[in-house]
């Protein structure tokens, strides 16, 4: 395989811009270190509805003196009008789940296109709260539920209702009011598909917009409910949360297994989420041709130095992320003296952003350098939030049927030879199967040697079976080389599937994610962490090497904010300076 990096090009000064290349990039560990960016789809969302002045309002705030009761926000989009329905629910704590398998919560929301009326609010009052027990339209746009963190919810209250700010030390211990524990599109349960969001609202056009927004506009409840709590409890007394503490609390967020698939069903899409973010990468790296001037280095040392800040304020029990935390904020202590040392040269030296990630590939971690690459995006937002809008993609998989099976041996071979590296007949390349827990409603890793169920093993392992169709497809070829795919497809039908996703990924750019996803060893949190950055989730906690906790838009705008001037720069928040009353 010939691993060159490929060219995209400059739109205003049509310089070839080069492009890392697959080899690097699509590597699970790196994948794993990516942190948001611009072109996250909270960041975008976000700067849309400031810059949009999207107007939201509550229609229904019918509570009682608990915080139980039904909500009903209106929201004027750019485009659109859209109701975000909630219901809040006494759930005793012995109940309180965050499993898929719960059937009780504390909150449950849809997001819906429209204005809704008495009747259709009944009909979601009956069947919101049940979530996957019932069923909902095509005028529902996304369905989702809550818990609350009993400690730092009741904590806050307590202390607003005292006239006292709370700690945001407290605060910074959890992050969150209120954690999501799923939230569902595309389709699922009656919603309205992908396809109709997509071209009819154009609000939440781009890739994951209106789930990300129910999750913003729980925050937004989140906080509205702690001070209608506060003031409930003591009228005459109680205060209302300072807004620099509003912006620093987000939504908490646990991501699991369940994630993962998303990332090998769905290769296009993820191609293209890289596609744009190495394209951003590659443009603000030309843009240094000529030097770097004073205030776009004190930018990028400033910033680094809220990362360092960032990741000191991060609570987690887990040791490796610990001491990885540790690593980054040490490493990039270096970034700091690296731009002191390079000084006034850097105005003069040429493609200075290339000689710094050249430098940290050589001598930093390879999370130190997805963070100075996010951090070096961050500098020109007027290159790169264009991107944004090319974030979708169509996923559908094509058979080229024409195709010699010579030629197609040729293409694996190509783009497949990391695949082909693989000795899967070690027992370590075998190690491990996913499966679906009837059980958990959830996917599962298990092992060979001990779990059962390896007959109903998820199509996940992506390189096996392109080992399995590459040796198939070349015994094919020694008996029949001058006949093409649809023939080979007529006689072995059951590797139709492989065949479709090898000729579609062989025509992209960064392909499937180089990696054995059924070694021993596979750490799938590293798909998660992948996803979850395009989100444009921060504080990352693993819990294990299954799962991890996070913080949704934590230190974003508040609705209070939309329509005034506005700083882009939330990423990596950090606790304001204020303490308790």
């Amino acid at each position: 395989m010939h691993n060159r990096a490929h060219n995209t090009y400059n739109s205003d000064d049509m310089t070839v811009l080069p492009m890392r290349p697959a080899s690097q990039v699509m590597q699970l560990e790196r994948l794993g270190s990516f942190h948001q960016s611009r072109l996250s789809f909270m960041r975008t969302l976000v700067r849309h509805m400031v810059s949009e002045n999207w107007q939201i309002s509550s229609s229904v705030f019918d509570l009682d003196e608990q915080g139980y009761g039904t909500v009903v926000y209106q929201i004027a989009a750019k485009y659109g009008t859209f109701s975000y329905v909630l219901f809040s629910h006494y759930l005793d704590p012995e109940n309180r789940n965050d499993r898929v398998i719960a059937d009780q919560w504390d909150l449950t929301m849809a997001l819906c296109e429209g204005t809704v009326d008495t009747k259709q609010l009944d009909f979601l009052r009956n069947n919101v709260p049940k979530q996957e027990a019932g069923r909902v339209d095509s005028r529902v746009l996304v369905l989702s539920r809550a818990n609350r963190s009993a400690r730092t919810f009741e904590y806050v209250v307590n202390e607003l209702a005292h006239g006292h700010q709370p700690n945001v030390d407290v605060i910074a211990e959890v992050g969150y009011l209120y954690r999501t524990t799923a939230v569902y599109g595309s389709g699922k349960l009656g919603m309205a598909d992908w396809e109709k969001v997509r071209t009819k609202h154009r609000d939440f056009g781009r890739p994951f917009a209106a789930e990300m927004f129910t999750c913003y506009m729980l925050r937004h409840f989140s906080m509205q409910q702690a001070d209608y709590l506060a003031a409930q409890r003591a009228p005459e007394s109680a205060a209302s949360l300072h807004e620099d503490i509003k912006r620093y609390i987000g939504i908490g967020n646990s991501t699991g297994l369940g994630m993962a698939p998303f990332l090998i069903n769905h290769p296009l899409l993820i191609n293209q989420w890289i596609e744009m973010r190495e394209t951003a990468l590659a443009t603000v790296v030309a843009a240094s041709k000529a030097g770097v001037d004073e205030a776009t280095r004190a930018r990028l040392d400033t910033a680094t130095q809220r990362v360092i800040q960032h990741l000191g304020e991060i609570v987690t029990s887990d040791e490796r992320q610990n001491n990885a935390n540790i690593l980054l904020r040490e490493e990039l202590q270096l970034l700091h003296l690296w731009l002191e040392e390079q000084g006034a040269a850097l105005e003069s030296n040429h493609y200075v952003w290339a000689s710094l990630t050249q430098y940290a590939e050589q001598h930093w971690h390879i999370e130190t350098q997805e963070v100075i690459n996010t951090l070096l995006i961050e500098l020109y937002p007027e290159l790169v939030d264009g991107l944004e809008e090319q974030m979708g993609v169509d996923e559908s998989h094509q058979i080229t049927p024409e195709m010699p099976v010579a030629e197609l041996l040729e293409v694996i071979e190509d783009k497949y030879a990391w695949a082909l590296a693989i000795d899967f007949s070690k027992h370590e390349s075998k190690g491990t199967f996913w499966y679906r827990s009837e059980e958990k409603m959830e996917p599962r890793l298990g092992q060979t040697d001990i779990d059962m169920g390896m007959e109903k093993e998820m199509p996940l392992a992506v390189g096996r079976r392109v080992r399995e169709c590459y040796d198939q497809v070349y015994s094919y070829n020694q008996a029949r080389s001058e006949q093409n795919v649809a023939h080979f497809i007529m006689q072995n039908p059951t590797y139709s599937g492989i065949v479709a996703r090898i000729q579609t990924m062989a025509q992209s750019h960064y392909g499937d994610i180089r990696e054995n996803l059924v070694h021993s060893d596979v750490l799938p949190i590293h798909l998660l962490r992948c996803k979850l950055s395009f989100f444009g989730v921060s504080k990352f906690d693993p819990r294990s090497r299954l799962w991890v906790r996070n913080t949704m838009f934590q230190g974003a705008p508040l609705i209070s904010d939309f329509g005034k001037s506005f700083v882009d720069d939330w990423q990596f928040p950090i606790k304001p300076a204020l303490r308790s009353s």
